[in-house]
C-alpha cells in the first residue's frame, strides 16, 4: 500500500502519485488538463498570499504540487533527478550557497560543480536546501508568490513549444522550468514556515485525500469541481 511520512523521498512522492492517481489521470485528462489544474490551484494559492490567508495558500499549494507531480508522470520526468541537477545545493545562477545574484548582478548563468555527497536523502532535505541557498528572511511571501507565477507562465510556455514541435529540446526546457517552478513551490513554504513533508503525509495519510482510495476513485465530475 502506499504511503507517505514525514522522511518520504521526493522520489518516494512522485511514485505514491502514480500509484493513486495515475490510472485515473490517464483515463480523464490528457497533459494540458494537467497543466491547467496545476496553473488553476497555483492561482487559488497566490489569492491566498493576496488574502493573507495561509491555510488557502498551503492546501491550494500542495494541491497543486500533485497536479505538477501527476504532469512529470504522464511525461516520464524523474523531479528528483532534475531538481538536482538544476540546484545542487546551489543556486542555479550564480552558483552559490546562499544566493549572491542580487549582490553580484550578474549577467550570465555561472558554471556550477557538484557535490553529489550534499544531495537531500528526503524531501524535507530538499525543503531545507532551499531555505539555505535561498534564505527566506530575504524575502517576502508576496515576492515569492510573484515568482512563482513568473516560473508558472515560463513552464506553460516551454510546454506549449514542445507541443508544437514535440522536440526534445522543448522537453529539455521543460524539465528546467519543472525545477524552476518546483524551487519557487519550496521558497513560498519556506516563506510561511510550512513543513511540507509533514502536510503531505497528513493530507495524503489515507491514499487520496478525497475518496481514500488507491487508485483513486473520484468520478471525473467530482476531481473537476473540486474546491479547496
Amino acid at each position: 500500500m502506499p504511503s507517505i511520512n514525514t522522511n518520504s523521498r521526493l522520489k518516494e512522492y512522485q511514485e505514491f502519485i502514480r500509484i493513486v492517481y495515475g490510472l485515473p489521470n490517464d483515463r480523464h485528462f490528457n497533459s494540458n488538463d494537467m497543466l491547467a489544474n496545476v496553473e488553476r490551484f497555483i492561482m487559488r494559492g497566490l489569492k491566498g498570499i493576496r488574502k493573507n490567508d495561509q491555510a488557502k495558500i498551503k492546501t491550494n499549494l500542495v494541491i497543486a504540487l500533485s497536479w505538477f507531480t501527476s504532469l512529470m508522470n504522464q511525461l516520464h520526468i524523474d523531479i528528483e533527478k532534475e531538481i538536482w541537477e538544476r540546484f545542487p545545493y546551489l543556486c542555479s545562477y550564480c552558483g552559490n550557497c546562499p544566493c549572491s545574484c542580487k549582490k553580484e548582478k550578474l549577467t550570465e548563468r555561472q558554471m556550477i560543480v557538484t557535490d553529489n555527497k550534499k544531495r537531500p536523502k528526503s524531501l524535507s532535505g530538499f525543503q531545507e536546501m532551499f531555505e539555505k541557498i535561498y534564505p527566506s528572511k530575504y524575502r517576502t511571501v508576496e515576492h515569492a508568490g510573484i515568482h512563482l507565477a513568473e516560473e508558472m507562465g515560463e513552464l506553460s510556455e516551454s510546454f506549449l513549444a514542445y507541443q508544437g514541435n514535440r522536440d526534445k529540446s522543448d522537453l529539455d526546457k521543460i524539465r528546467l522550468e519543472a525545477a524552476d517552478l518546483f524551487s519557487c513551490l519550496m521558497g513560498i513554504f519556506n516563506s510561511i514556515k510550512i513543513d511540507l513533508a509533514a502536510e503531505l503525509s497528513n493530507i495524503f495519510s489515507n491514499n487520496c485525500h478525497v475518496c481514500k482510495k488507491a487508485p483513486c476513485e473520484c468520478s471525473f465530475i467530482e476531481i473537476v469541481n473540486f474546491k479547496s
